[in-house]
C-alpha cells in the first residue's frame, strides 16, 4: 500500500507550522479554490508516494505531472531533479478531457513545482522531497523542505492568449517580499519556473511542460 501525502487543503494539518505544510503538502488552497478548479475541469494532484521496487530491492518516490488552464485560471505540478533538471517520466497518460494527469514519474528524489493562477496573479512553492530511515523502521519516510515560497505574483502578459502563445515558457511572474523587495527563485529552477507558467496558461492541456521521454529527456524536455 501506498504512504501518499494528501491533496493540500487550508483546514489540514494546522498543528503543523505554515512552512512545513507547504513543503510537504504543497499549496494550501481554501474550499473555495478548490471548488473553483473542480467547476471549470482543472485536476491537479500534488501528493507524493513511497513505493517499493522488488526487483532492484529500493524505495522510489512517485508522483504525477499534472494540471492546465482555462482563460481565468490555472493550476500545475511539476517534478524535477535536486539539479533542476526534468525528470524522465515512467510512462505518459492520454485523456479525452485535458487538464489532468499528463505523466507518472519515478525518482530516488523529487523537487515538486506547484503553481496556481488566478487571473494575472500567481502563486508559487518548491519543494524538495526524498527518502529518510528512522532508527528502527525499514520503510523509509518522506522529509519535504521548502525551497521557495513566492506569493501574488504578478505578469500582465495574458499568455491564455492565442497572441501570446509563443511567449510561453520563455517569462515568468514576478514576486515580492512583503516589503516590496524582489524576490527571486533559485537560478537552477528558474528555467522550470518558467515552463510551468506556461503550463498555468495552456488551455485545456494535454501534454506534460516539463517530463519527457527517458531516450530523450539527456537534451532537454522536449
Amino acid at each position: 500500500m501506498s504512504t501518499a501525502t494528501q491533496p493540500a487543503r487550508a483546514f489540514a494539518r494546522k498543528e503543523q507550522p505554515e512552512e512545513s505544510r507547504y513543503a510537504r503538502f504543497g499549496l494550501s488552497l481554501p474550499r473555495v479554490t478548490l471548488r473553483a478548479l473542480e467547476k471549470r475541469g482543472i485536476y491537479c494532484q500534488s501528493g507524493i508516494s513511497i513505493e517499493h521496487q522488488h526487483l532492484a530491492q529500493r524505495y522510489v518516490l512517485r508522483a504525477t505531472e499534472c494540471g492546465g488552464a482555462v482563460a481565468d485560471m490555472g493550476r500545475y505540478c511539476a517534478y524535477l531533479d535536486p539539479e533542476g533538471n526534468p525528470v524522465p517520466w515512467l510512462q505518459p497518460i492520454d485523456s479525452l478531457s485535458g487538464n489532468g494527469r499528463h505523466a507518472i514519474v519515478i525518482a530516488p528524489e523529487l523537487v515538486r513545482i506547484e503553481m496556481l493562477r488566478v487571473g494575472r496573479t500567481y502563486e508559487l512553492a518548491i519543494s524538495k522531497h526524498s527518502l529518510t530511515y528512522l532508527e528502527g523502521r525499514t520503510r523509509p519516510v518522506i522529509a519535504s523542505t521548502l525551497l521557495f515560497r513566492g506569493r501574488q505574483g504578478t505578469l500582465a502578459l495574458e499568455l491564455w492568449k492565442e497572441e501570446n502563445r509563443r511567449l510561453r515558457g520563455s517569462i515568468a511572474p514576478v514576486f515580492y517580499t512583503a516589503a516590496g523587495e524582489l524576490r527571486r527563485t533559485p537560478e537552477r529552477f528558474e528555467e522550470a519556473v518558467m515552463k510551468t507558467t506556461g503550463a498555468l496558461c495552456c488551455v485545456g492541456c494535454h501534454h506534460t511542460h516539463i517530463a519527457g521521454p527517458p531516450s530523450t529527456i539527456a537534451g532537454g524536455c522536449p
